[in-house]
């Protein structure tokens, strides 16, 4: 298992620890360092065992209140950095 940590912005959690399966394309964990727990507990075991590109397209664009972005927003945006750093590397 990989563990990728995202630093979201504009929300009230400080990062986001996600980890992948050996096959780049599973989540197996989901840990959000603050914000609401139960919301951050609860998406974290919403996704865990879920592909991540299924994940991204159910979180992304999810707002909160009068906020551009929202925890699931970043959970998605911090999915899709992960994969483009792996598109980065093999290209590399």
């Amino acid at each position: 298992m990989e563990v990728f940590k995202f630093t979201p912005r504009g929300v009230c959690s400080r990062e986001i620890e996600i980890g992948i399966a050996d096959d780049g394309e599973t989540i197996e964990s989901v840990r959000f360092h603050g914000g609401c727990s139960g919301n951050t507990s609860g998406l974290a075991s919403l996704c865990s065992g879920m592909k991540i590109c299924d994940v991204i397209k159910k979180l992304d664009g999810i707002t909160c209140g009068q906020k551009k972005t929202s925890c699931p927003n970043e959970l998605a945006s911090a999915l899709k950095a992960f994969l483009k750093s792996k598109t980065a590397a093999s290209a590399g």
